[in-house]
């Protein structure tokens, strides 16, 4: 139960949410299904399914694969496109009290600019830039892997949006701090992190992988530590707010991810096992900061006690 006393409400790069529990981009949908086992306005954000300019059916199946402590996915962005959540997606979540973060991917940085100004006019509260999407226009390099690209979509959102702008990190590279601090130089209003690790099972008896595509993202509690490595070692590179998120699915998950320097959290594979827990996730989060003598959860940011 929580502390009626202890105040849950945190800020993201201006956007107040009334606890840091948000769920993640892609394992939420749109919130209609997910509405059925809780009044989403006990959420502190909804990250939304990641929108294209266009729609798109997604890579063929089979495109999920559970793995020890996680799940492989190449699901490859299907979606309804941007016009069309507009339109169908957002009166829906606008009924409720609960920031909206819109996901958005493209493959040019124009197409970033030309839905950074749409969303923001149909006035969703955030957008989250995926960056782990390939360049058309550099040969298919992923905006992730390279500073220089990461800049520059940043600063094509930046150029176009109205409202802040997150962007969502890639862990699958040398060093995650360049990407950071290249987004940062490109106008970045906050970072989230991380996106899913590239992966990949194999069944033994067909020897074929088990995903049509052969890879995908591995998401699940085997990331967290990855996670809370990658979130501590961003947040004393750059000064932004950070969105952790990777294998979010206790209290003390997420206060790992706080103490490392996030000021919210995302949850996002726990959902599929257990529709409500990002509330017990939140729950658990209070109770902690109650324990420890906290007036509010925020104050759990960066407060990590190094050796």
């Amino acid at each position: 139960m929580r502390e009626k006393c202890l105040d849950l409400s945190v800020e993201l790069a201006g956007v107040r949410l009334k606890n840091p529990v948000v769920v993640a981009s892609g394992t939420f949908g749109f919130g209609r299904e997910y509405g059925q086992f809780f009044d989403l306005s006990e959420l502190g954000g909804i990250c939304c399914k990641g929108l294209t300019l266009h729609p798109r059916e997604g890579n063929p199946p089979p495109r999920i694969a559970e793995t020890p402590l996680g799940m492989l996915n190449s699901v490859g962005l299907q979606n309804p496109g941007v016009d069309a959540f507009i339109r169908d997606e957002l009166p829906f979540l606008r009924q409720h009290d609960v920031a909206v973060i819109a996901n958005i991917s493209g493959n040019t940085p124009e197409e970033y600019g030309v839905m950074c100004e749409k969303l923001s006019e149909a006035g969703v509260d955030m957008i989250e830039a995926n960056i782990s999407c390939p360049n058309v226009k550099a040969g298919g390099l992923a905006y992730g892997t390279r500073p220089e690209l990461a800049a520059e979509v940043t600063r094509e959102a930046k150029q176009h949006a109205a409202v802040p702008v997150m962007v969502k990190l890639s862990p699958n590279v040398t060093d995650i701090t360049e990407i950071a601090r290249a987004a940062a130089d490109g106008g970045a209003d906050a970072l989230s992190l991380i996106n899913t690790l590239r992966g990949m099972r194999i069944d033994v008896n067909t020897r074929r992988p088990i995903l049509k595509m052969n890879t995908g993202g591995l998401s699940g509690p085997a990331v967290l530590p990855v996670a809370v490595r990658m979130v501590w070692e961003v947040a004393n590179a750059v000064k932004l707010p950070l969105l952790g998120m990777g294998g979010v699915s206790t209290g003390e998950d997420a206060a790992q991810l706080l103490l490392a320097g996030a000021s919210a959290v995302a949850v996002g594979t726990a959902l599929f096992a257990d529709p409500c827990a990002p509330l017990k996730v939140r729950d658990g989060l209070a109770e902690i900061a109650a324990r420890q003598g906290l007036s509010a959860v925020r104050e759990l940011t960066g407060g990590i006690r190094p050796w």
